[in-house]
């Protein structure tokens, strides 16, 4: 195998990138630790300065305001995961998997929800379909699923965290390498805490794991065998990913590192300018002392004022702010969020329209993820063998209004008598579904079996 410390160049590239970007999505003390990377530095300023701008830091967090509501938005309602079949068992499991996808208590629900953020700040997340390891060979299925060999779970897996990989000719994965890392405490008698980095390969059949704890030992191949999806000859890595426009961070980082500039700088002139400069207009030599507990004393010639500054640069600065804050949401397709306190006024038919391309965009979303979790479901599916067809919808209607519209809309859709018992059982799913968008996946399948049934 190749280096497993090797990284594709790609990676290489996006690396820096990837931490300042997580950076402006994470912002409060997070980013205020790490501002010397993004507070600019004026030319000539005195070192003593520069650090107290840098004591003062603060950020408008627009940007991860706007990844989150977008998340909050498109999963207001849980993706309806329609399982179709007579296999009961791979239905129990399936209950099981919606509740707990990763063995950590996380519901699917809330693990794509989270991979979405990833998506929408990094351009990209990983997740991995894996299985329980277990020895020797299962005889049948009953003892595959009593052994717990069948228990398929989920882990995710960050941009910066996938540091190598190679296509085949098709656009497939041959293989990649995972890097994680984390803080352990040693096993030997001092219990120092140490750095442990694993390193993860998967090919279209096996897997290995190397780990290295602290900085003195080697590193060492900890495990190995064939993975979940290797009867498939799939590395089993899925992707999630958007397009560039639909990259928001990407879009948005730029502006909010103006904004953050900018409004740091116009803050430190604001707090300067309370403090005013005493100034002597005086022909003679001055050496005289001043402060609180002494006195000046002027020629007959001489004057004394003070300078503050006149505030034409610091409107200047005011509106460039709004302005800058007022493209972030633009750039995000929220421009009817921007809240901007300009006097323009919006006509009704002007806010439903840029609401409209909020939602198009929110549709985009919502297709991407739904093809993700079908992806990684029908993958398990067919890993296990289960005789289920499975199916992802929902996440296509973003206005907060009243179920009983929705009620109105089915009752008109059957009044026209159209002589389909499927169409009548897949609206009666679908209302159902959408009420019950809380209910424990088991609960959902047994109304659509209970709908099928008729």
């Amino acid at each position: 195998m190749q280096n497993i410390n090797r990284e594709h160049p790609d990676y290489v590239a996006r690396k820096a990138m990837w931490k300042q970007y997580k950076d402006l999505y994470a912002g409060g003390e997070h980013l205020r630790l790490n501002a010397c990377e993004y507070l600019v530095r004026r030319q000539k300023e005195p070192g003593q300065v520069y650090e107290e701008r840098l004591r003062r830091v603060f950020y408008e967090n627009y940007v991860g305001s706007i990844v989150d509501w977008y998340a909050a938005t498109l999963m207001r309602r849980e993706p309806m995961l329609l399982f179709e079949g007579s296999d009961t068992g791979a239905k129990s499991f399936y209950n099981l998997l919606s509740d707990n996808c990763d063995l950590k208590g996380t519901n699917l629900h809330e693990f794509f929800r989270q991979r979405f953020v990833e998506v929408m700040v990094c351009g990209s997340s990983f997740v991995v379909v894996d299985f329980p390891k277990a020895g020797g060979v299962a005889q049948t299925r009953a003892e595959e699923d009593a052994s717990g060999r069948s228990r398929a779970y989920l882990s995710e897996y960050s941009a910066d965290e996938l540091i190598n990989w190679n296509y085949d000719e098709t656009g497939g994965l041959e293989w990649v390498v995972i890097r994680t890392s984390c803080l352990q405490q040693s096993k030997v008698t001092d219990a120092k805490w140490e750095k442990e980095t694993r390193w993860i390969y998967y090919d279209r059949e096996n897997y290995q794991v190397f780990r290295k704890a602290g900085e003195a030992q080697a590193t060492e191949l900890v495990d190995e065998g064939r993975h979940g999806l290797a009867a498939q000859r799939r590395v089993p890595v899925f992707e999630m990913k958007v397009s560039e426009g639909l990259w928001l961070m990407n879009k948005a980082a730029l502006l909010q590192l103006e904004h953050f500039n900018k409004s740091n700088a116009l803050s430190w002139a604001l707090t300067m300018g309370l403090f005013a400069s005493p100034v002597i207009f005086s022909d003679k030599e001055w050496n005289q002392v001043m402060g609180e507990s002494y006195f000046i004393q002027l020629g007959k010639e001489d004057r004394f004022g003070w300078t503050e500054p006149e505030g034409k640069v610091y409107q200047i600065a005011a509106d460039n702010l709004v302005r800058l804050k007022d493209e972030i949401y633009r750039v995000c397709y929220l421009m009817n969020q921007a809240g901007t306190s300009s006097d323009v006024r919006m006509s009704g038919l002007s806010k439903q329209r840029d609401f409209g391309v909020t939602q198009e965009v929110l549709r985009g979303y919502g297709d991407m993820l739904k093809d993700s979790m079908k992806q990684v479901l029908r993958a398990i599916a067919e890993a296990r063998r289960d005789e289920v067809s499975i199916d992802v919808s929902g996440m296509d209607e973003f206005d907060i209004g009243d179920f009983s519209n929705e009620l109105d809309d089915a009752k008109k859709l059957l009044d026209l008598g159209i002589a389909s018992e499927t169409l009548k059982k897949q609206v009666f799913k679908k209302l159902a579904f959408k009420y019950l968008c809380d209910a424990r996946q088991e609960i959902k399948n047994r109304v659509a079996d209970e709908i099928d049934a008729g």
